[in-house]
């Protein structure tokens, strides 16, 4: 068994590499790792941790053996190793949140479980769906319209000055409230087409996504299904009772829109999403903390692609 550790020093709100490489291989000792299967590597550039989890796969499959990746950093950095590592049955991939968002973990435990650097070499490997869509794997969700909207023009804002992160967040939803509200959309969920005015979608293999907002509170990503989200377009007065509610999950309950929201939610459970976008306008896309405007939006779901780590539980 090989071990890699990816750290990625540009995510989150500071660099984690100086005290977390001396950290895991501290950790690695006490699991008995010989210092010659293991190895931490600081990434350097956008796409590196794709090609290095690639290459390690690849030459552990060469050499015979199993390895395993850990990625230091947000849902992007794992993402990057997941898809370097996509087709090597050889190869599993696990998180160390140190990134600003790190949804994909909000399915299986907590921050403090899958920094436990013990527990995370003690753990074992799951097989989980993903989901391909026109940006690219993911693991997790792929949302667009408003909160989308939002993430996209917070780095406009944070090159003001003294604009942070809190603040620029802030007026970003202020000018997103402030503009065109929701699309029409042609949406075909399997053979089912459903056209309409929506505020927002979320497309789910995970539960969370954009750093805690629970599109999908019981997404499984072991039934080979992605949870499609629609939010309908609503008024701006009550923009935020909504947007609230659907932050902490209470949209769905037992695989059904709950009362409050039967006249502003629909739910599915689909292998396949088309999205058409019918009013001229492009819809911000987010996917694992990137952003991009699109005229449309395709996605379908791949039964039990990947391995992922796990940390063992107490």
């Amino acid at each position: 068994m090989r071990y890699l550790f990816l750290l990625n020093p540009t995510a989150g709100k500071r660099d984690c590499t100086a005290e977390l490489a001396p950290a895991i291989q501290a950790a690695a000792q006490r699991a008995g790792i010989p210092p010659e299967k293991r190895k931490v590597v600081v990434t350097q550039y956008a796409g590196h941790a794709r090609e290095l989890a690639a290459e390690a796969a690849h030459t552990a499959q060469a050499d015979g053996e199993p390895v395993r990746i850990w990625t230091a950093g947000g849902d992007g950095t794992f993402m990057e190793a997941m898809t370097g590592v996509q087709g090597f049955a050889n190869a599993a991939v696990g998180c160390l949140p140190y990134g600003s968002g790190n949804d994909f973990l909000r399915t299986y435990g907590t921050r403090a479980e899958f920094t436990d650097l013990d527990a995370q070499l003690a753990g074992g490997e799951v097989t989980i769906d993903t989901m391909q869509t026109n940006l690219g794997l993911s693991a997790t969700i792929c949302a667009a319209g408003l909160d989308a909207q939002v993430a996209y023009g917070i780095p406009k804002f944070r090159r003001l000055p003294f604009c942070g992160g809190t603040m620029a967040y802030n007026l970003s939803i202020v000018q997103s409230i402030c503009g065109p509200l929701g699309h029409h959309l042609r949406v075909q969920a399997d053979d089912e087409v459903i056209t309409g005015d929506f505020l927002m979608l979320a497309i789910c293999n995970g539960r969370a996504y954009g750093g805690g907002y629970v599109a999908a509170p019981e997404a499984d990503m072991q039934d080979g299904l992605l949870d499609l989200v629609l939010i309908r377009k609503i008024g701006r007065v009550a923009v935020a009772r909504v947007i609230g509610g659907y932050k902490k999950g209470a949209h769905i309950q037992n695989g059904q829109v709950t009362p409050p929201y039967q006249n502003i939610a629909l739910f599915r459970r689909v292998r396949r999403v088309e999205v058409e976008v019918l009013d001229g306008r492009p819809i911000v896309v987010t996917e694992d903390g990137e952003c991009e405007e699109r005229m449309g939006l395709s996605a379908h779901v791949c039964p039990l692609d990947a391995r992922i780590l796990l940390p063992a539980k107490n």
